[in-house]
């Protein structure tokens, strides 16, 4: 099976997924897009109002700023592959629960990570990062490059966060700006595996002088 085929295949998983109770609510599950091959994956939180419509993910006004950043580096949504830690969207857009996090990463965001076997991975937000580097904070270290298990992770704010708090906005920008630097200097990773859960402490990870 081609990984295009496995990634379909995952899909139509995602869509007929009954692992947890986020299946009772949603419209439309959202498994994530973009090209088998990617250089960059962003990983979100989960799907809010317009992506339970859509089963499109970011397709909010998170998502327009996440194509308005992805422009000024030269880049296009089309380019890289966009998904989230939970694929439906939690009622009432609560936080997602753990066990939610661990079984939808489990199931379906390892495998989509170990197929694609992106350059970067860039996450959104807290409940991403703490996939990878538990015990940080957002503010200590977003936008550092880090070696975790193999591959390289780039913690970022949620776009959502520039537009409650504009404040964060140019440094999200900042962020993003630093990119095609780190691109060009970091090679691309051997596959490796997650850690085995959100609960795995990502105690490997260390910051790489790139930037």
């Amino acid at each position: 099976m081609s990984i295009i085929e496995e990634l379909k295949q995952i899909e139509g998983e995602v869509a007929q997924c009954q692992l947890c109770e986020l299946h009772y609510s949603r419209k439309n599950a959202v498994p994530g897009e973009g090209p088998y091959n990617a250089t960059i994956m962003f990983i979100g939180e989960g799907p809010g109002f317009y992506e339970n419509e859509q089963g499109r993910p970011f397709v909010g006004a998170a998502g327009k700023f996440l194509e308005d950043l992805l422009e000024k580096i030269g880049m296009k949504r089309e380019q890289v592959f966009i998904t989230n830690v939970v694929k439906c969207r939690p009622p009432g857009n609560r936080d997602p629960k753990p066990e939610e996090v661990e079984l939808c990463t489990k199931q379906f965001l390892e495998r989509q990570i170990q197929l694609i076997n992106p350059k970067v991975i860039i996450t959104l937000g807290r409940y991403s990062m703490s996939l990878y580097v538990p015990h940080s904070k957002i503010s200590d270290i977003h936008g550092q490059a880090l070696r975790v298990k193999g591959r390289i992770i780039v913690p970022m704010y949620h776009p959502a966060a520039a537009l409650h708090q504009g404040s964060l906005k140019p440094i999200i920008e900042a962020d993003f700006l630093r990119l095609p630097d780190l691109l060009s200097k970091t090679p691309k990773v051997v596959e490796e595996n997650l850690p085995a859960s959100p609960t795995d402490s990502a105690q490997s990870a260390s910051q790489l002088s790139l930037f």
